[in-house]
């Protein structure tokens, strides 16, 4: 079985509770999750995303403008995990 599902790494553990707030205030779904450590970042939490979302929420990191390291795809199988940065 595989599951792919994207995350948005923070530079702050504020800019990631802010971008929380902000898309569930906007109707999305989003989980906050510890950062894989397999993403460098100097925050330790990360927002779960759906991938149907993601021309919303980039567009609102734009807008928006917080810390970020990027928006990550992760594909888990077989108990094996590929990162890759898409943005």
């Amino acid at each position: 079985m595989e599951e792919i599902f994207y995350v948005v790494a923070f530079d702050s553990t504020h800019h990631a509770i802010f971008m929380e707030q902000t898309l569930k205030n906007s109707g999305k779904e989003v989980m906050m999750i510890p950062t894989p450590r397999e993403i460098s970042a100097s925050c330790g939490l990360s927002l779960k995303i759906k991938k149907e979302d993601l021309p919303f929420i980039q567009e609102l990191l734009k807008e928006k403008k917080p810390s970020y390291h990027g928006i990550f795809r992760v594909k888990l199988k077989q108990g094996k995990k590929a990162i890759e940065k898409i943005d």
